[in-house]
């Protein structure tokens, strides 16, 4: 199952980039993101971080790595949980006034018709969407 959507963001990468990746507010601008902690500030390469997100009523408390960080750039993270494995790839792309953010998920399982077939995607895509424009509406405050 593969989950995308993009976004323009009327700001600079540099504030778009610093919002994103840094831990320590995402509490300040996401409801999607939340609890978010981890041994660095910010995103890193190489290192897992902890966040909640909750397409249920439960939440559910996950731990990817951040396998690839390009600085303005891309940042990819994974991780698994009750056997679903989630890549998680975020593009940004900037232009003279704009920051375009990319963001696609792909969820995998061993089992994957009957397994992700009880995966609520509408909800997990609304989640996406919601983060993204949560994330604009930070970035483009003045």
């Amino acid at each position: 199952m593969q989950i995308e959507h993009s976004i323009v963001i009327k700001s600079d990468i540099s504030r778009v980039w610093k919002i994103f990746t840094d831990l320590t507010c995402w509490k300040h601008w996401s409801t999607v993101l939340g609890d978010s902690s981890s041994e660095a500030a910010t995103l890193t390469e190489g290192k897992s971080f902890k966040f909640c997100i909750r397409p249920f009523a439960l939440p559910i408390h996950v731990e990817p790595a951040v396998d690839e960080l390009i600085p303005g750039k891309r940042i990819v993270w994974s991780g698994e949980k009750y056997g679903i494995h989630a890549r998680h790839e975020f593009i940004f792309t900037e232009s003279d006034t704009t920051v375009h953010v990319l963001s696609r998920e792909i969820f995998t399982a061993p089992n994957v018709r009957k397994l992700l077939f009880h995966i609520p995607q509408k909800k997990l895509h609304a989640l996406a969407i919601k983060m993204l424009h949560e994330l604009k509406e930070e970035a483009e405050k003045s």
